[in-house]
């Protein structure tokens, strides 16, 4: 039996070198390589919260946001708080807390340019994952921003999202990645944002060590507040 050859290594480097592509750009030529699912796939999704989605959101701490610029650039901006943070109005309309963070509004910001935005929800040792999209906007109403208050802590503004497509992701990702199981998790890794800094040009190398043991305290002093 013939094995198969791995792709030539370049002459210098040892690197492989790349292969050739063809690029895909009708949809035409995508479902060539992956067929229409079954008529079952697309009933799931629908334009509201379903019972097993609003106790998913019930039990959630945490979700990514996603937004694109006005020249569909997108972003993608992580959401965690005590479980069940996500207020859910009705079930065609929820609302993400915003609470203390870099203050970089990238994603805030994508949403007063567009007017949407999406969610994609996390429930740990669950596999299947829960997306949300729609229409998109923020709000700062006092009385909103106290109820969604924890600890304390009114949140800084309310961002609420109608809902148009909800539906349930299969586990097929999370299943291949492992990513519930502690056994295959790789040793625990810091990311020094003072190294990031300093390659950046912004600090001085002596700098970086004070950089992540000041962001260490804010971790553990100012979680909820920048003051």
């Amino acid at each position: 039996m013939s094995q198969r050859r791995p792709p030539p290594r370049g002459p210098r480097t040892g690197e492989r070198r790349p292969l050739s592509m063809a690029r895909i750009d009708t949809v035409e030529a995508l479902r060539a390589i992956l067929p229409e699912p079954g008529p079952r796939t697309f009933a799931k999704v629908r334009p509201l919260l379903d019972s097993q989605a609003l106790d998913f959101l019930a039990a959630a701490p945490f979700a990514v946001l996603t937004t694109s610029d006005a020249e569909g650039r997108p972003e993608a901006s992580p959401k965690g708080d005590v479980p069940g943070f996500i207020r859910v109005e009705s079930p065609t309309c929820v609302v993400v807390p915003e609470r203390t963070g870099n203050n970089m509004a990238i994603g805030l910001r994508n949403i007063i340019a567009t007017g949407h935005a999406g969610l994609l929800v996390l429930l740990p040792g669950t596999s299947e994952t829960l997306r949300i999209s729609g229409r998109a906007s923020l709000d700062d109403d006092p009385e909103l921003c106290a109820a969604m208050s924890l600890p304390a802590k009114p949140a800084l503004l309310g961002i609420r999202i109608e809902v148009e497509r909800a539906f349930f992701h299969c586990a097929r990702s999370f299943l291949r990645a492992g990513l519930w199981k502690p056994e295959t998790w790789p040793e625990r890794r810091r990311v020094s944002f003072g190294k990031v800094f300093e390659e950046a040009g912004v600090i001085e190398a002596a700098d970086s060590a004070k950089v992540d043991m000041g962001i260490d305290e804010a971790y553990s002093k100012r979680l909820w507040s920048n003051s």
